[in-house]
């Protein structure tokens, strides 16, 4: 099965709950992977011993526009849905915006007179590691300056194989990446926190997933601060409620130092012990799945 946990927003304790479950699960010899498709931003792998096992370079063709052979039609442009071909036909400027540009080939299609052609740019990576347990952890990486990891997360799922359990620690928000890292999980898990702006998001996120035919759960992180919004929300849509985590500052300073607190904090690998069943037996209950 592959579990997503996502999140509406940045910083309501995603990764901590994605690599806390991944250690849990590691420690009692479950068939785990863990993939950090969080591209912009990924630091999965600042909380384990690892060892590179291969570096993949995840590359798109974009056009090349030959000005000898163009004939000033403007079709290019036209037919790009995502202004990466600029275009003032009286001036005789055509240019292509690298960064702008998905690969899509619909420029080459709509030129007439063989004037295009297509190069290879590197989007980012995709970085295979084994901790020091011997347990799968994959790294999708952005390059800076590109603006679309989505090519990136789906090379970094195909690299995750479809062997155990893996969890995709999902991008924050609700936009392409979010979408392309939930479509591909069998059970997605919502962290939030219960503030006014962490249930704004969470609607978001679920609203989101009921236009791509999913159930989620929930993770209420730091569940004694705030208000009963995000709680109230959930009896009235009736959202599964798998666990609630009490502010500690012990559990802010762990993660802060990059450590886990599921090796620290007893009654806190209970707690992901419990969770991690709890989402294992909600998939094989149908909880979740498409």
């Amino acid at each position: 099965m592959k579990i997503a946990v996502a999140s509406g927003k940045g910083g309501t304790g995603k990764t901590f709950v994605a690599t806390n479950l991944f250690n849990v699960l590691s420690h009692r010899g479950d068939n785990v992977t863990l993939t950090d498709c969080d591209a912009e931003a990924p630091n999965d792998l600042l909380f384990f011993r690892t060892r590179i096992v291969s570096v993949t370079e995840v590359t798109h063709q974009v056009p090349v526009i030959n000005k000898d052979a163009c004939t000033w039609c403007g079709r290019c442009s036209q037919w790009c849905n995502y202004n990466a071909i600029f275009y003032v036909p009286n001036a005789k400027v055509i240019e292509v915006i690298e960064s702008l540009c998905h690969g899509c080939g619909a420029c080459s299609f709509a030129c007439n007179d063989e004037a295009i052609t297509e190069k290879p740019v590197t989007l980012g990576t995709v970085t295979s590691c084994r901790t020091d347990k011997n347990y799968p952890l994959i790294e999708a990486r952005l390059r800076v300056n590109e603006m679309s990891p989505v090519r990136i997360i789906k090379a970094a799922i195909k690299e995750s194989g479809d062997d155990g359990v893996v969890i995709l620690d999902a991008p924050p928000g609700t936009s392409c990446p979010f979408i392309q890292t939930v479509d591909k999980a069998d059970y997605v898990v919502l962290v939030t926190e219960p503030t006014p702006f962490g249930l704004s998001d969470l609607r978001q996120s679920v609203e989101t997933l009921k236009e791509m035919r999913k159930e989620p759960a929930v993770i209420i992180n730091r569940s004694d601060i705030g208000d009963r919004g995000v709680a109230d929300y959930l009896e009235k849509e009736k959202i599964p409620l798998l666990a609630e985590i009490r502010y500690d500052p012990a559990i802010a300073r762990a993660y802060s130092e990059g450590r886990l607190v599921t090796d620290e904090i007893p009654e806190l690998a209970s707690l992901f012990e419990e969770l991690a069943d709890k989402i294992i037996d909600g998939y094989g209950t149908g909880s979740s799945k498409r």
